[in-house]
């Protein structure tokens, strides 16, 4: 792997990484570039949601049964309109729509399909905590104009990149294509982002976990006991929880630590959706050297049927998920 130093921008790194990836295009790099522009138009947004009358919902309901804030509404359209008219997708599936939406017939299409949570966490919008955009792209398989629905309804083993961007203290980029996972962090006074987490790697343990506990008298009966024995004060073990997929995802990669998101009474299936928050963040963390599943089976195998099909999660460090999985096993 070509070693980059930080403060490396994020063109030259697309640029010097395409070029050590046989089969990668320039349409690839286009591709990205347009993800991290709309990435700064929706960080700008973010900071100024308070100013511009950003906050709240919009009264509707989305497809996931969630209601809709304005930043979601925002932050959907932005991606959609960075990508319809590059040349680069020929189809995008979104959290916050029911259907694929497909490049309008006055642009030309391209070869790879982006699915996107286009602004997770949007329920703490209100509250200034992490929120993000989450995302996977692949290359699209069918024929024709328009991709189909066969392009994304695959193994996450088939992305050929994965990513997101968290709007915080800081706005960072955080993307995969396989080899190695590295940050890039917004420089807002020049526009840019710069490397700033060059090859991050995940220890093989971590002693700290984020779940919402508010859950746990409905989770499986092995997984409660496991929580009981990790609160023993002499394991050292820490809770961390934002209530943010993204934001917390983002922590335990750069810190260390293990998200679990289980099946409940209410959500037998999970909560998580597959192709655009359970298998991007998979992607990622396997490249750091981390694991993720369902509770028994490896995320990146399985294979959505639908869309917006959801499924419980697991993912962080290697043995912590390892353990997980043996205790469900049990």
């Amino acid at each position: 792997m070509a070693h980059f130093e930080e403060g490396t921008t994020l063109d030259r790194f697309l640029l010097e990484t395409m070029h050590a990836h046989p089969g990668a295009t320039g349409s690839f790099v286009n591709l990205l570039k347009q993800v991290a522009l709309a990435g700064k138009l929706c960080s700008a947004r973010v900071q100024r949601a308070g100013l511009a009358g950003m906050f709240g919902a919009t009264g509707s309901m989305n497809i996931q049964g969630e209601f809709v804030q304005k930043l979601d509404i925002y932050a959907n359209e932005t991606f959609k309109r960075a990508l319809e008219h590059a040349g680069v997708v020929c189809m995008v599936v979104s959290e916050e729509e029911d259907a694929p939406i497909f490049v309008p017939p006055a642009f030309e299409v391209g070869e790879y399909v982006f699915a996107m949570d286009p602004l997770d966490g949007s329920s703490n919008i209100d509250t200034n905590a992490s929120i993000g955009t989450i995302f996977a792209i692949h290359r699209r398989r069918s024929a024709g104009r328009d991709g189909t629905l066969a392009d994304v309804l695959r193994p996450g083993t088939d992305l050929v990149a994965a990513g997101y961007i968290v709007y915080g203290a800081g706005t960072v980029l955080v993307l995969s294509t396989g080899k190695g996972v590295h940050g890039f962090t917004l420089d807002p006074s020049v526009g840019e982002f710069f490397l700033s987490h060059h090859d991050i790697q995940l220890a093989p343990r971590a002693r700290s976990y984020s779940c919402n506990e508010a859950y746990a008298a409905q989770w499986d009966p092995r997984l409660q006991e496991w929580l009981r024995r990790v609160k023993e004060p002499s394991l050292g073990w820490s809770a961390r929880y934002i209530g943010s997929l993204v934001g917390d995802f983002h922590r335990n990669l750069v810190k260390g630590g293990l998200f679990m998101y289980p099946p409940t009474a209410k959500a037998k299936s999970g909560k998580l959706r597959m192709l655009y928050e359970a298998v991007p963040l998979s992607f990622l963390v396997e490249a750091a050297g981390g694991s993720s599943i369902d509770g028994s089976r490896r995320i990146l195998d399985k294979v959505p049927a639908d869309i917006h099909e959801r499924t419980p999660l697991f993912i962080g460090n290697r043995e912590n998920v390892e353990e997980i999985a043996e205790v469900l096993r049990g």
